[in-house]
C-alpha cells in the first residue's frame, strides 16, 4: 500500500500533465484527445504498482514529460502545401543574446 503523500504526488503529476496538455495542444482536438488517452493509459497501466521506489521513479518521469511538453513542444498548422504556421506560447519565447561577429579582445 502506498503512503498518502505518495498518492497525492501521483495525483498532482496526473493533473499537471492534463493541464499542460490543455495549454500545449490548445485548439487541436486530435492532439488533445491523443494526449488524454496516452496519459490515462499510462496511469491506468501502473495503478496497481505497490513498490514505493518504482512509484517515485514514475513520478520523476511524469514531471520530466510535463516539463518537456511545456517548454519544448510548439504547435504548427499546415496552411498550404509547403507552408506551416507556428503558434508559440509565451513560455516558448526566449530573449536571445545578440550575436557579434567581432572577436573579443583578450584582457
Amino acid at each position: 500500500m502506498l503512503k498518502m503523500g505518495t498518492r497525492l504526488k501521483v495525483l498532482r503529476v496526473f493533473k499537471a500533465l492534463h493541464r499542460t496538455r490543455m495549454t500545449v495542444f490548445k485548439d487541436d482536438d486530435r492532439a488533445l484527445t491523443a494526449a488524454r488517452l496516452k496519459i490515462n493509459e499510462e496511469f491506468k497501466k501502473n495503478k496497481n504498482e505497490t513498490s514505493e521506489e518504482n512509484v517515485q521513479e514514475m513520478i520523476k518521469m511524469g514531471r520530466a514529460v510535463e516539463t518537456i511538453l511545456r517548454e519544448n513542444v510548439m504547435q504548427a498548422e499546415h496552411i498550404g502545401e509547403k507552408t506551416l504556421v507556428l503558434r508559440p506560447r509565451e513560455s516558448n519565447l526566449l530573449d536571445n543574446m545578440p550575436y557579434c561577429d567581432a572577436p573579443r579582445k583578450k584582457t
